[in-house]
């Protein structure tokens, strides 16, 4: 499944955007996401050369934890206007939700400005990434086919998970990689009596603001009271024994179902629970030792019926279908007549 934030740029930002390209007014823009939308943080006029102003002017817009995007302006220009830096900025102590919002985002900030404006673009997680130096040492090292930096290595394994704006029919989008959040303790238990067999469901939920994942239920659940165990606002991982037999043999079949109940959850929400899920599925099959045997995703839990469990579970062989035998004619050149339909009253029989 493909992972777009759905953010866009808000009208004001796009003013901003409009009158900096046309013109020399701004240096500076700050651009952060608020509301679930593109927002203006702030903007700097241009006063002098674009590397006498350019730490004074960048250096302060930087939070210590808080992600955003800076666009300067340089003094150069190119068919389009003139040329522009991006600087995205991700300190390290910045919640990991928001770096994963902020680096999701960045295509759709470069597209709403105009790509064809902007001549760098720089990752950064200190602010020595994005100081002058930084910005110079940037260009030496584009000049020169030098070994990757640590940094420079992260903003290409950026580059490479960002997820792409633009979908078309034959699109094949890249995911952002998976966030391994920590997994509480009584959680983990659970999913241990759960391999032990001792109970046969437990539900997980993410505790965003502690970066966790933590449990929600461990009640017993049979297949009938499995859709009433699935939110109709919020997702959910659920591991359930299921337990049911195939051409005569009892099985019992550990399930994951991930259930997101569409766009009834919030951008942030719906990211966060599907970059957590692989590496959650990894831990528990690797570390805990527990074999799944299907793994499904679910909008409603209408959906989890007896049939369905079963045929996921055991899906059905394609049998090959024979060609179909053209029956023998009937001997000699033409056969009897037949009959196709009774005379009609008053018309004879042949």
């Amino acid at each position: 499944m493909s992972h777009q934030t759905g953010i866009q740029a808000g009208n004001d930002l796009k003013d901003i955007f409009a009158s900096a390209k046309t013109g020399d007014q701004h240096r500076v823009i700050k651009v952060v996401i608020e509301d679930e939308q593109l927002a203006l943080g702030s903007t700097r006029k241009a006063s002098k050369k674009w590397d006498q102003e350019y730490d004074s002017l960048v250096l302060p817009l930087l939070d210590d934890d808080v992600p955003c995007y800076i666009l300067y302006r340089l003094d150069s220009t190119n068919n389009q206007g003139y040329e522009w830096i991006l600087l995205a900025w991700s300190p390290d102590h910045s919640a990991v939700r928001h770096k994963m919002l902020y680096a999701a985002t960045r295509a759709t900030l470069k597209k709403e400005f105009g790509g064809g404006h902007i001549k760098d673009e720089i990752f950064g997680t200190t602010k020595d990434d994005l100081n002058l130096s930084g910005y110079k040492k940037y260009l030496t090292s584009q000049a020169a086919p030098l070994p990757l930096t640590a940094a420079e290595e992260e903003l290409r394994q950026i580059k490479l998970n960002e997820v792409q704006t633009d979908i078309h029919v034959d699109t094949k989008q890249q995911t952002l990689q998976g966030v391994a959040f920590p997994i509480k303790k009584d959680a983990a238990e659970a999913l241990l009596r759960f391999r032990e067999k001792k109970i046969n469901y437990v539900q997980l939920h993410i505790d965003a603001e502690n970066e966790k994942i933590c449990l929600c239920s461990t009640e017993p659940t049979e297949i009938k009271d499995l859709p009433k165990r699935v939110l109709k606002d919020s997702p959910r991982y659920h591991f359930f024994l299921y337990k049911h037999s195939h051409e005569g043999d009892y099985l019992e079949s550990t399930v994951f179902i991930y259930s997101m109940p569409g766009y009834n959850c919030s951008i942030r929400e719906r990211m966060l629970y599907s970059s957590c899920k692989n590496p959650l599925v990894d831990m528990v099959e690797n570390e805990l030792k527990i074999e799944i045997e299907k793994k499904l995703e679910i909008e409603n839990g209408d959906e989890l019926t007896s049939d369905f469990l079963y045929e996921e579970v055991h899906p059905k062989q394609h049998a090959h279908k024979q060609a179909f035998a053209k029956p023998k004619g009937p001997a000699g050149k033409r056969g009897g007549r037949r009959i196709t339909r009774p005379p009609a009253e008053g018309e004879e029989e042949d």
